[in-house]
């Protein structure tokens, strides 16, 4: 396990990776969070997961962030007890 610090991604943020798309966009929108990263092309709508360890070293910078309080909500430890 290295010891660097975790990457704090949010649903709906929207980030720019190092290396453009075929369609020439470099802009991702992160649409899923777990172990695999979804993230949504801004330019042509094509969905893929990656994992996180490699969108960590893909990514230039964040465009802009998403909503914390979505993101807790569909997190663990949010499913609502009958």
């Amino acid at each position: 396990m290295s010891g660097r610090p975790v990457l704090e991604l949010l649903l709906g943020d929207v980030v720019r990776l190092r290396r453009a798309h075929p369609c020439g966009s470099r802009e991702w929108l992160v649409d899923r969070l777990g172990a695999d990263i979804g993230l949504r092309c801004r330019g042509c709508g094509r969905h893929v997961l990656l994992e996180r360890r490699l969108l960590e070293s893909r990514l230039d910078s964040f465009v802009s962030r998403g909503d914390a309080a979505l993101s807790a909500a569909v997190g663990p430890g949010s499913a609502v007890e009958a």
